[in-house]
């Protein structure tokens, strides 16, 4: 006999999904602003996840709403970022802007590329007036300050715009990953698991996080490799919205390893009914030859966006939402 569920799991699982249907509509835009802050897709989609999962726990010991959700989640991103840097070492600070300063768009980034070295609170100055159009209010309600101290962020942070041309270093794929790729693209289920460490952990990002080869085995890589076949009957099944199938086939889905700012990614091309697109990206972290951390992005529609953009490939959305019940 199944015991039943666990009602503090539960409970809380609920209440993370009633919080995202509240604040989903300030996701894209959260995503933007962390995207201006770190200057890396990658980096943005993380301060996103911790921005949200922050504000969750904050929410829960504020007892009442803030007035102006879109305001308190750039708050909340703010703090941490700001905390983040300057906890930074500074032997850091070159690899860093190795890696994000590669490759500028002036197109799509209109504010100009921010030196690295800009003080965290300057940067945010910036980025909130120039980009978001924020007040001087609220820019200082923001970042917990003066308007004051906001003019003399923005002077400061203004006279070091820069546009340096860096050249990021290209990583070859280990061959570890060759392996992940040959065994998601056989279907090969013990294979993959046998990639991971004992303490390997596996995640969704943003929907779940498993722990240990079994565990992975039961839901996330079972997931990965079969998913398709509930994504194309998500309208019956559940699992995204309906409207983001997109004419997919129900054909399993392959990988195949691509350099991305001077490391891997993964990208999970599915078959659809006018050709293949790009709808899941995977990053791995590596411990001795074997799979130590799994970061899936199924859920990420503006990382996915972005990533896919900068490599010329074809791609499509699964929205945010990974809690859509189906009706089995």
């Amino acid at each position: 006999m199944t015991p039943p569920p666990d009602p503090l799991p539960t409970t809380l699982r609920s209440a993370w999904q009633h919080f995202l249907d509240v604040y989903e509509p300030h996701r894209s835009e959260l995503f933007r602003y962390s995207r201006y802050l770190t200057r890396s897709p990658w980096d943005a989609e993380d301060l996103t996840q911790d921005a949200l999962a922050r504000a969750f726990v904050t929410l829960g010991q504020m007892g009442a709403a803030p007035p102006n959700p879109r305001a308190w989640l750039l708050r909340v991103a703010t703090n941490l970022w700001i905390d983040r840097a300057r906890r930074m070492r500074p032997e850091d600070a070159p690899a860093e802007a190795a890696l994000v300063q590669a490759d500028p768009r002036p197109a799509r980034e209109a504010a100009g590329t921010l030196l690295v070295t800009l003080a965290p609170q300057e940067r945010a100055a910036v980025v909130l007036k120039d980009v978001f159009d924020l007040s001087l209010e609220d820019i200082a309600e923001t970042l917990s300050t003066t308007t004051g101290a906001v003019k003399a962020a923005l002077h400061r942070g203004r006279g070091k715009l820069a546009d340096p041309e860096v050249s990021p270093a290209r990583a070859p794929a280990p061959g570890a990953l060759d392996a992940f790729c040959a065994a998601f693209n056989a279907g090969d289920l013990d294979a993959l698991t046998a990639l991971l460490l004992d303490s390997a952990v596996v995640e969704v990002v943003g929907a779940t996080t498993q722990y240990g080869p079994e565990a992975a085995r039961r839901t996330v890589l079972y997931g990965m490799l079969f998913g398709v076949a509930r994504l194309v009957d998500a309208e019956r099944r559940g699992g995204i919205e309906p409207r983001f199938i997109q004419g997919a086939r129900n054909v399993a889905p392959r990988v195949e390893a691509r350099e991305h700012r001077g490391g891997q990614v993964l990208l999970h091309w599915y078959s659809h009914a006018d050709g293949e697109a790009v709808r899941a990206l995977t990053r791995v972290r590596l411990e001795e030859g074997r799979v130590a951390h799994l970061a899936n992005y199924f859920f990420n529609p503006d990382l996915l966006a972005e990533v896919c953009t900068e490599l010329g490939v074809p791609f499509r959305s699964n929205g945010h939402r990974f809690w859509i019940d189906g009706a089995c």
